[in-house]
């Protein structure tokens, strides 16, 4: 299994991001031998209790952050370069079989992709889909509010109970 990488991205004054990090795992799912790899890691995230909400699609192409749940991105299928930590965060190029792993509040936009740039996204059991674009002085202050309410999961989409956020995840 690959080894998790962590990313810290500071409040840049619009998007908060969070003191959690950002962990990303390059090449976590092998897919080049499954037939429909969007249903590999949704299994993968469903049976690490990442399940709830789960869709299929791509990144958004403009700023934007989650501000009361954290957020797992599995790429399916094609290559992306995203914008993790906002307006002044870094920007990575994912390929089919990576994941990258947001804590609540953590700024992401698709910079450019493929145009078979195929994204799982999941969700732990516990916290409020909720969209932020940072635009908003007064949704900026709820978010500030709301982040260090999240609560920590009690598992890693890709991992389990053993390892890789639930290690690096501590407030």
């Amino acid at each position: 299994m690959p080894k998790p990488l962590a990313y810290q991205f500071p409040d840049d004054g619009i998007v908060p991001n969070n003191t959690l990090p950002v962990v990303v795992y390059e090449g976590a799912v092998d897919l080049s031998r499954s037939r429909d790899p969007a249903a590999a890691i949704e299994a993968l995230f469903r049976s690490n209790g990442w399940g709830r909400d789960m869709w299929r699609n791509g990144v958004f192409p403009f700023v934007h952050y989650h501000a009361a749940i954290h957020e797992a991105l599995g790429i399916a299928r094609g290559h992306g370069r995203v914008q993790l930590g906002g307006h002044q965060g870094q920007a990575f190029d994912l390929k089919a079989g990576d994941v990258a792993i947001l804590p609540a509040g953590t700024g992401h936009q698709k910079l450019i992709a493929s145009d078979d740039f195929l994204v799982i996204g999941g969700y732990p059991p516990d916290g409020t889909y909720n969209l932020c674009r940072g635009d908003n002085p007064a949704e900026r202050d709820k978010a500030l509010q709301t982040i260090p309410r999240v609560p920590l999961p009690k598992s890693d989409p890709v991992l389990g109970t053993s390892g890789g956020l639930t290690d690096l995840w501590t407030r």
